[in-house]
């Protein structure tokens, strides 16, 4: 066939095409250079990130929390182990019929599971926190993609509401939220551990990235408490103020001899172990609260005066007639006694004669007796809180303040002061530190009064619960006790108000060899029929918890007396001028 040359003609392209050509071809092959370049170093991170978050998990290993005990190795909080579950939400594959069926498990809504599975930017999302191992089993037999169970433990109370205020209660995150949980929260959480792995979208682990960064579990605590004794002393304050339809109220129990403390109850409380609607319930009031003691602080006074005065227990003191006065102010007895000794104004709780003891002293003498024993300054005992009361500066007394402090009015302190500061009377003179945690070996304190003051005014103490005294219903049938009542007007925010009271009593026993120190404190008894002093609100609360503890202790009796007489509530035996 013969070349037609008027149908095909070779067209021949200008030069610059194809140079232009090859320009583009390798502009795009250094473009593509480049950003290997760039993602394999500069990016590298990024990207690595990316791929491992496909398949690469960092498992949370949370240390388990001490144990907190009484004691005696009694269990007052523990924690049982729970399953968390929570999704990856770019991992889940759920169709609706599990959907439904784990929103039935957990006891939520299908919607919120779908906001959950909808945030696909996060890796990690909490679905239900704290289900039991039964029900996490369930869970987890519905087999779907991206659900997974992380080990958690969830705190136990066994005391429950009579040891709330003294072990506290933790939150979702086990982490201390009040007591002794919040104070040695470091302490009792341990330090958590994590495991890095490799997993499928089943949740099943292929391998281990990394070693093993184990837990380190808390430290137990002990505490000083006996829960035997926290629950005679809870029962009957619960009685107390139920049955004077009080505000609140506290009781302290001191180990006379080393100064642990063996129990300590406020009211109202809580339940630690369902912790809602306890706004106002988590105060610990024996540590936190301040008021005037009242006449519990005359033995103070009483020993003050033989220390530095010229004072025994026979020392007479005219108290005629009933009423002293200072400046504008007077001061007034709830009888006319006349004579009293020393000891029997300790027994009939005269202000006038404490006043002029008080008043016979130097400023600075009574200031140092108060401070040496605490008052104005906190215990140390590391709890949160912690009150310091109030004791001004001695500089600043007026003569009408030094005698009224002689029976506590002017000075403000905690219930575990005023129960520290009658250690004294049990050690031969010495205070000892208060510890709410169990001592390995006994504390020293620092001798405060001489023996010889020391058991005298112990000696008086007994007088208070006996006929003529103050707090009969503070006797212990088996057991010499002593004591000291104390009713004070609370102070709210215009001073002193007219119709509210606060009753207390610090009683020892055995009298003869002291094991226990017991402080109570009624907040606001009912006025009504005479009901709101300390012999007759706080005072059987003592005898009561006594009557029990000390048979269980096996303390020996010192009294012949079994059959104690109680006078009926109406009589005036207790009143004291407040």
């Amino acid at each position: 066939m013969a070349y037609d040359k008027t149908r095909h003609q070779i067209v021949k392209l200008p030069a610059w095409r194809r140079r232009v050509l090859l320009i583009g071809l390798l502009a795009l092959f250094g473009g593509l250079f480049a950003r290997g370049i760039y993602l394999q170093s500069l990016h590298k991170e990024f990207l690595q990130k990316k791929g491992d978050a496909r398949y690469s998990r960092a498992l949370f290993l949370q240390a388990h929390r001490g144990k907190i005990t009484d004691r005696n190795g009694e269990l007052l909080a523990i924690s049982s182990p729970v399953e968390s579950v929570w999704l990856s939400p770019p991992d889940v594959e759920i169709n609706k019929k599990q959907k439904i069926l784990l929103a039935n498990l957990l006891k939520i809504k299908v919607k919120d599971i779908d906001k959950k599975i909808a945030n696909r930017e996060r890796e990690f999302v909490y679905l239900k926190r704290r289900i039991s191992p039964e029900l996490a089993a369930k869970v987890m037999s519905l087999k779907i993609s991206g659900v997974f169970l992380q080990r958690e433990y969830k705190r136990f109370y066994p005391a429950g509401d009579v040891t709330a205020h003294l072990v506290g209660f933790t939150g979702i995150d086990d982490n201390g939220q009040e007591g002794f949980e919040l104070a040695k929260n470091s302490l009792l959480s341990g330090k958590a551990g994590s495991r890095r792995v490799i997993q499928d979208r089943q949740g099943h682990i292929v391998e281990d990235l990394e070693a093993v960064k184990v837990p380190q579990d808390g430290q137990d605590l002990e505490l000083s408490i006996d829960r035997r004794l926290q629950y005679l002393a809870f029962r009957e304050l619960s009685k107390a103020v139920e049955k004077h339809q009080a505000k609140a109220g506290a009781v302290v129990i001191l180990d006379a001899k080393t100064g642990e403390v063996l129990a300590m109850v406020n009211l109202p409380t809580y339940n630690p172990n369902n912790p809602i609607n306890i706004k106002g319930k988590t105060r610990n009031r024996a540590i936190t609260d301040m008021f005037e003691p009242g006449s519990t602080m005359k033995a103070i006074t009483a020993s003050a005066a033989m220390q530095f005065g010229d004072y025994t227990p026979e020392t007479k003191i005219q108290t005629a007639p009933g009423s002293m006065t200072i400046g504008p102010a007077t001061i007034r007895d709830s009888h006319e006694h006349g004579i009293l000794t020393v000891a029997q104004v300790i027994q009939k709780s005269s202000n006038v004669g404490s006043s002029k003891m008080a008043l016979s002293l130097k400023k600075e003498e009574l200031w140092s007796t108060f401070n040496q024993l605490g008052f104005g300054s906190r215990a140390n005992i590391g709890f949160p809180g912690e009150a310091s009361g109030i004791l001004r500066p001695y500089k600043t007394w007026r003569p009408i303040e030094q005698a009224t402090m002689s029976y506590g009015h002017g000075i403000s302190v905690t219930l575990l002061q005023l129960a520290r500061a009658y250690t004294v009377f049990t050690n031969d003179g010495e205070i000892k530190p208060v510890s709410l945690t169990k001592l390995k070996e006994p504390s020293v304190g620092h001798q405060v009064f001489s023996a010889k003051v020391a058991n005298d005014v112990k000696a008086m103490l007994e007088l208070v619960v006996q006929p003529g005294g103050t707090a009969l219903r503070a006797q212990v049938a088996g057991y010499r006790v002593g004591g000291k009542t104390g009713t004070a007007h609370k102070i709210g925010p215009q001073g002193y108000e007219a119709d509210k009271y606060v009753a207390s009593f610090v009683g020892i026993a055995p009298a003869s060899n002291p094991r226990l120190i017991m402080a109570v404190m009624i907040d606001e008894p009912n006025i009504q029929n005479d009901q709101y002093y300390g012999g007759v609100a706080a005072a059987p609360v003592f005898a009561a918890v006594m009557a029990d503890a000390l048979r269980m202790l096996a303390v020996p009796q010192d009294s012949p007396n079994t059959n104690i007489v109680i006078p009926p509530e109406t009589t005036d035996d207790a009143k004291e001028v407040v």
